[in-house]
């Protein structure tokens, strides 16, 4: 990601949280626009059950005189990989504020996104960077024990975005090859018309 793109969508499966997230914040203090889809299929390493203590330890950890101060302990994916990001980010001055606003998360692939080529960043993803046979867990899975109620629906609606999309890949190779078909049938009666066209140099 070393060149400027207008927006940079990430497709976050299979990726690391924190060597993600070190990425993203890197990106956007340098000004680029990132949207992160599928949070929910993020990946920490170690097994679940270390992981699941590791959240359950963070849920003790607030104000004693009055919780409703904080600390506040987000549930969603989007919003764990967000607090993962923002611990990244100077975001109590104006620079570290405005590389926040350029980012955005989601669980699942929304309306504009679902349409938009995505892409994956070598560095963070966990086939890449963690030893094969080591344990690893999906923050999906985490966020549903410890409270996020929206697995099913997420889940759910990635099964229709799929068929959607598998639906439109059929339709798009079945107009490809009838276009190929009909190049091809029409070569012959084209060859004086292209070689015309080549001798004048285009």
């Amino acid at each position: 990601m070393s060149t400027f793109e207008k927006v940079v969508v990430i497709d976050g499966k299979g990726h690391l949280l924190g060597r993600l997230a070190s990425i993203i914040a890197k990106q956007a203090l340098n000004g680029q626009k990132v949207v992160v889809v599928r949070c929910e299929a993020l990946n920490v390493s170690g097994e679940f059950f270390r992981n699941k203590l590791k959240y359950h330890a963070y849920l003790n950890k607030r104000c004693i005189v009055n919780p409703t101060r904080g600390a506040f302990h987000f549930r969603a994916p989007s919003r764990i990989l967000y607090k993962a990001i923002r611990g990244m980010v100077p975001h109590k001055t104006a620079r570290g504020a405005a590389a926040l606003d350029r980012i955005k998360l989601f669980e699942g692939v929304p309306a504009p996104y679902d349409r938009v080529k995505r892409m994956v960043v070598p560095d963070a993803l966990r086939v890449l960077r963690l030893k094969p046979g080591r344990k690893y867990t999906t923050i999906g899975r985490i966020s549903h024990e410890v409270g996020w109620k929206y697995q099913d629906v997420v889940a759910k609606l990635e099964e229709k975005r799929k068929a959607k999309s598998a639906a439109y890949y059929q339709r798009k190779t079945a107009l490809a090859a009838i276009q190929k078909k009909a190049v091809e049938s029409k070569a012959d009666a084209l060859k004086d018309v292209n070689a015309s066209i080549a001798a004048l140099g285009n």
